[in-house]
């Protein structure tokens, strides 16, 4: 991976600093994790409030998804030069203010609106927050310290989440957004406080971050995360009737099962960091060929209780070690532009997101059954997997070319003269 660019007149912070950076850097993570699925566990509650079926309310979650999709590269284009600690200070503002006008919004189109304003600083802050992670430790520890500030997230769906659904439920669903502007308020505090400066690039522009996106390598990484991981959201989406239809529990284990997603996604952000410090490119193959097994074996796993809670556990481990070697995948192959290579994995995801929703949908339509999504998803997994494949294949090739490019001077030099 390139190294992150550092401010050679501040000196490298402490151990203690370090951790403190992280943790607030991670806690910007958390308020977008919570606000991002609040709204679905909230959806029947916003739709009354709103004046219109649930349906029609599900275009919030579209909206903040967009938000995202678009926002993630063109914030990370054009902002490539700015001082990164103030970029992420208006980013997270940015997303605050979202969020009040979430809070405020008189209705229907107004709360659309404010979905995807909220959604457009998403990957752009995870972009920033990612690259000034990394450069605050040594190469050998960059893995763990991006997929720290990811664990923000993670932990958001085991606890931001569940937290601020009760909220919202107890007292109206304006509560749960206006808890995520409180969340926010204290990362801007916590970030003024505690994360050192970082400069931009100052020679980037918005074609030459853009230029990442004629890299085969960004390419590649790009269909594996939104195709890759488009099955995992496959199943996801559906995890409460596999639950209740197919296993055959009651609606009141399914809060049980997510739980269960929950840990296992952060317990996998965790690990990701980790296997990716020892073997980046190793760990994201591994991680996409468990996550495609996992999912092909769901329709067993769903059998029964004691197998469907550890399969889901086991899925969520799996494919959260995939999305932090995405991240720093995407970080590695971008070169220069490693903000947008980070940005971009958050819309790659939102795409895939959708993606995994849709074609799940499609199958339980066609009459096909609750188990029908893990074909669907262990099908994106290996079609992923191809991508991969034709990445490694480029991979080898690029070294050879490097390797004949490198060896050719010295042999010239050798050769006798004529």
């Amino acid at each position: 991976m390139t190294s992150p660019d550092r401010t050679p007149a501040v000196p490298a912070p402490g151990r203690g600093h370090v951790v403190a950076a992280v943790v607030a850097l991670a806690l910007g993570g958390f308020a977008i994790g919570t606000t991002e699925f609040v709204t679905m566990g909230l959806l029947p509650d916003i739709a009354a409030g709103t004046g219109v079926d649930i349906p029609r309310a599900g275009g919030y979650i579209s909206a903040y998804a967009l938000g995202v999709v678009v926002g993630a590269p063109v914030i990370a284009a054009l902002s490539a030069r700015l001082p990164r600690r103030a970029l992420l200070l208006g980013l997270m503002t940015a997303f605050l203010a979202g969020n009040v006008a979430s809070a405020l919004a008189p209705g229907h189109l107004s709360l659309l609106a404010a979905r995807f304003l909220s959604g457009l600083p998403h990957g752009a802050y995870f972009g920033v927050a990612s690259l000034v992670a990394a450069s605050l430790v040594v190469p050998q520890l960059r893995g763990r310290a991006v997929s720290s500030v990811m664990l923000g997230l993670a932990v958001a769906t085991l606890a931001g989440v569940p937290a601020a659904t009760w909220l919202g439920q107890a007292l109206g669903w304006r509560a749960a957004y206006w808890a995520v502007v409180a969340i926010a308020a204290v990362t801007v505090l916590s970030v003024v406080a505690v994360v050192p400066p970082s400069p931009g690039r100052p020679g980037a522009s918005v074609r030459t971050e853009l230029g990442a996106l004629r890299r085969p390598q960004v390419l590649l990484t790009l269909v594996v995360a939104v195709v890759g991981f488009g099955g995992m959201f496959a199943v996801y989406t559906y995890i409460a009737p596999l639950t209740t239809e197919v296993t055959g529990l009651a609606r009141g284990a399914v809060p049980i099962v997510l739980l269960a997603f929950g840990v296992g996604g952060v317990l996998g952000t965790a690990l990701g960091g980790r296997l990716a410090d020892r073997a980046l490119f190793g760990s994201l193959v591994g991680a996409m060929v468990s996550t495609g097994a996992l999912l092909a074996v769901v329709p067993l796993a769903a059998r029964s209780a004691l197998t469907l809670l550890p399969g889901v556990f086991a899925l969520a481990l799996s494919a959260s070690v995939l999305v932090v070697c995405l991240q720093l995948r995407l970080m590695e192959v971008a070169g220069e532009a490693q903000m947008l290579g980070a940005a971009l994995n958050h819309s790659a995801l939102n795409a895939a997101n959708a993606l995994g929703a849709w074609l799940g949908g499609v199958v339980i339509a066609a009459g096909l059954g609750f188990t029908a999504p893990s074909a669907v998803g262990a099908g994106l997994a290996a079609a992923g997997l191809v991508a991969l494949g034709a990445s490694a294949a480029l991979r080898r090739r690029e070294l050879r070319t490097a390797a004949i490019t490198a060896c050719r001077p010295a042999a010239e030099a050798l050769a006798p003269a004529r």
